[in-house]
């Protein structure tokens, strides 16, 4: 007897249906979530960018993007965060490069020292604000103790409180806490390389130098690119950091766009305008992320 034909119209596997059903289940709590946080907020958000107070009345206007514009603060917070992570982002990314590549050598006990230089990361950036200002107080902290036990004059060293030396002292906390992040993913790029291109570039008579220009960071670029995305979203959104250590000052000398961007909210109560500059920051990390995922894209391809 042959057997019947599954070929015929309206044929339909058993289950399909059922299947169907249940990936829709599974995925509904994850679309739930990501609609919770980042769809619903961003829409909110900017509804609330396009709504202009005056009078105790509320319009509809462009009138908090055109401010932008004229807002001389906001300009200089926008200055200040892009000068901010442009030298957090270089003083990292160069350090981390280099002890990734020095830790990627089989050097004793470097297990331990890769150990201890995971630590900063792991405090919350709260608490290492915090061990920092007490550490760059003028008075008693440790830096200026350090510095005067060993003869200089550090009368004029007030960290946190000059404007020529704030913006640098939370870099520098900053490059202290972030630069075991940009180790990490640079030597784990590092460790995924084979050994192939490097037996083929000894062969060839290449000097280190040229090993490590023509081969390491070449196949290291897709670290380095993720490095840098992820350390410059986060740069450019820094706020807990900054307030704490300086809180924008010596007036506003070290004001961040987020910081800025509370202030206008929580303080001033203009919820429209602070709306509107959250928006344009997220142009911004936007546009910037694009850029890296591009490179990223264009080198796999």
């Amino acid at each position: 007897m042959s057997e019947p034909s599954n070929s015929g119209v309206g044929y339909r596997v058993p289950g399909a249906g059922s299947d169907r059903r249940l990936a829709y289940l599974l995925v509904a709590p994850t679309v739930a979530v990501l609609v919770a946080l980042s769809i619903y907020p961003l829409i909110h958000v900017v509804t609330l960018s396009l709504q202009v107070t005056s009078g105790g009345a509320s319009r509809w206007s462009l009138g908090n993007f055109a401010r932008l514009f004229s807002d001389h603060f906001f300009l200089a917070a926008l200055g200040h965060t892009l000068v901010y992570a442009a030298c957090a982002l270089t003083l990292e990314f160069f350090l981390g490069l280099g002890l990734a590549v020095l830790m990627n050598n089989q050097l004793r006990g470097r297990s331990l020292f890769r150990a201890a230089l995971l630590v900063p990361m792991m405090l919350p950036t709260v608490v290492a604000g915090v061990v920092w200002r007490l550490m760059l107080n003028p008075n008693f902290g440790a830096v200026n103790g350090t510095l005067r036990s060993w003869g200089l004059n550090t009368a004029a060293l007030t960290w946190t409180s000059s404007p020529r030396l704030a913006m640098l002292s939370i870099v520098a906390v900053d490059v202290w806490q972030w630069t075991p992040f940009m180790f990490l993913i640079l030597l784990a790029g590092l460790q995924a390389i084979p050994q192939e291109p490097y037996e083929a570039a000894c062969m060839d008579g290449s000097s280190a130098w040229q090993t490590f220009r023509h081969v390491t960071l070449p196949l290291l670029k897709p670290a380095i690119l993720v490095a840098l995305l992820l350390r410059t979203m986060d740069l450019l959104r820094v706020f807990d950091q900054v307030f704490i250590l300086t809180e924008g000052g010596p007036g506003f000398a070290t004001e961040t766009i987020s910081l800025y961007i509370y202030r206008t909210a929580f303080r001033f109560s203009d919820f429209g305008y602070a709306a509107a500059m959250s928006f344009v920051l997220l142009i911004v990390t936007n546009i910037v992320s694009a850029f890296y995922i591009r490179v990223l894209q264009a080198r796999e391809a």
